[in-house]
């Protein structure tokens, strides 16, 4: 059983422990009652502080998302910084999985998630020369790549475990080759869909075709 926290009851430290339940676990185990059960206190306790889960989650996206992080562009090439928003997008979905169900259940209008998770990543984009729908556009692009390939990656564990990638391709490797030729034929290559390598990859040409071309 995991240790009771003794510190005093807050919001923020409510959605905390919300946000670390459904990232090493997941968001159909949290419920008021183990969230409660996690802080030491009575379930209609935390009804003082949220109505219901509803507004829990509400706050664990706005949370999350306030909490990114855009990283300083190494350089002025447009590709770069793309490619540095992208993986901006995908280190949050990393450090929290929940955020991926969260963006795909949820629409979050707090001034904190707007500021970390589009004001910041939309201002680095101008900067990189994107303006207007150039730059709107290239934002949706590149926070839906890396919320897609979060949600693909997520149960194909094997993307960056050398083991299981080896176990998955003797599992492509030993279909009916008649049936699935070049699944067979491309079975080293298969597991590496949801890899690391292949994010980035796919996040490099996303990049080139989004920035604006040099006048």
């Amino acid at each position: 059983m995991a240790k009771k926290d003794t510190r005093t009851l807050t919001r923020e430290r409510i959605v905390e422990t919300a946000v670390r339940i459904g990232d090493s676990e997941s968001l159909d185990t949290l419920t008021v009652r183990r969230l409660a059960g996690e802080l030491g206190v009575g379930a209609m306790t935390l009804y003082s502080y949220f109505r219901n889960k509803e507004e829990i989650l509400d706050a664990m996206a706005d949370h999350v998302l306030g909490g990114m992080e855009v990283p300083p562009a190494a350089t002025d090439d447009p590709v770069d910084v793309l490619v540095g928003c992208g993986r901006a997008f995908r280190a949050m979905m990393l450090a929290h999985p929940c955020v991926v169900r969260l963006l795909s259940t949820r629409v979050s209008d707090s001034i904190d998630a707007l500021d970390g998770a589009m004001e910041a990543v939309l201002a680095r984009l101008e900067s990189a020369g994107l303006k207007g729908a150039d730059a709107t556009r290239a934002y949706g692009v590149l926070i839906t790549y890396a919320l897609g390939f979060s949600g693909y990656q997520t149960p194909r564990t094997w993307g960056d475990d050398p083991e299981a990638r080896r176990q998955r391709r003797h599992f492509y490797a030993g279909l009916p080759a008649d049936r699935f030729p070049s699944t067979v034929r491309l079975s080293a290559d298969l597991p590496t869909l949801a890899s690391s390598d292949q994010f980035e990859f796919g996040l490099r040409l996303i990049a080139q075709g989004l920035a604006p071309a040099a006048t």
